[in-house]
């Protein structure tokens, strides 16, 4: 099982000399993967800036992609997705999530009384055609499609599409139609449910799904974490200890990497959960990679 740790940025970190000094340092320092979220309503880096300048500046490293479909044109988002995979190389990694659902966001976005999983089904079944080079035919949401044909197909052959969630709709929508499984911020046991519902959707749905493609998002602290962060997650989640969620030093990271290999996931994207006044990206990358390159395979 090839283990592989990707990172992303602090939450609410939009400076570009950092982010450039993220991306330099992942590439430099082996990591596998940069791992860039799409907040539509937020202050940070645009998802389509951001993979742009880091595929520019770098050679091997992945650019994973974390899209909200919504609030674009299916075949403007299949066309860009399409050409960031052929500016970096094939390098592309995707997986698509259906947003913060918050009412700022919803209303943007003109998903207003929308159910969006309906949605979502309907948008990872046109992009998956798109991409395919054959003639489309579709009639959706602001868009119609007569024998249409994308005018930029990405490089990898199928690109492959993941999803996140850990709700059973969210769930059973991975195993039937995606690709691979990023969950976030779970306990060991809530993803030892998941890895199930998903095997069981997928076998439901006649389609087999790499063992490979299971992974998990989790914000960490090197030190003691900002008591901010701990009150938000104890409000968010008060029957579970802050700590199982986002750990705590060294020894908390690898203990729930471990833990989650056992599991059977393999894939890690890695968030620190506050960004210090004057800490050095360089300095916050150098202790990422003493605490988990040595478990990359």
């Amino acid at each position: 099982m090839k283990i592989r740790f990707a990172i992303a940025p602090a939450a609410r970190d939009a400076d570009p000399e950092r982010f450039v000094a993220l991306v330099d340092g992942l590439e430099r320092m082996g990591f596998d993967g940069l791992w860039v979220s799409d907040i539509p309503v937020g202050t940070t880096l645009d998802l389509y800036v951001a993979l742009g300048l880091a595929a520019g500046r770098t050679e091997r490293l992945k650019l994973g992609a974390n899209v909200v479909p919504f609030g674009h044109n299916p075949v403007v988002l299949a066309k860009a997705l399409a050409q960031l995979d052929q500016v970096s190389s094939g390098r592309l990694l995707l997986m698509m999530v259906p947003g913060l659902g918050q009412p700022v966001e919803r209303a943007a976005l003109g998903l207003d009384g929308v159910d969006r999983g309906v949605l979502m089904d309907e948008t990872l079944v046109l992009l998956r055609a798109l991409w395919s080079g054959e003639p489309v035919d579709a009639v959706g949401r602001g868009y119609r499609l007569e024998s249409f044909r994308l005018p930029a197909l990405p490089m990898q052959q199928p690109l492959e599409l993941w999803l996140g969630g850990q709700g059973p709709r969210a769930l059973e929508r991975t195993g039937r139609l995606a690709d691979g499984w990023l969950g976030a911020s779970m306990t060991a046991d809530e993803v030892g449910r998941a890895v199930v519902t998903i095997r069981d959707a997928a076998a439901a749905a006649g389609r087999g799904f790499d063992p490979e493609h299971f992974g998990l998002s989790f914000a960490y602290a090197r030190e003691e974490p900002d008591p901010a962060v701990l009150a938000a997650l104890r409000a968010r989640r008060p029957d579970i200890d802050p700590t199982d969620l986002m750990p705590v030093g060294t020894d908390g990271v690898r203990r729930l990497v471990e833990t989650m290999v056992g599991l059977g996931l393999s894939k890690f994207v890695l968030r620190p959960s506050t960004t210090p006044d004057g800490a050095s990206v360089d300095d916050e990358l150098a202790w990422l990679a003493d605490t988990v390159l040595p478990l990359q395979t």
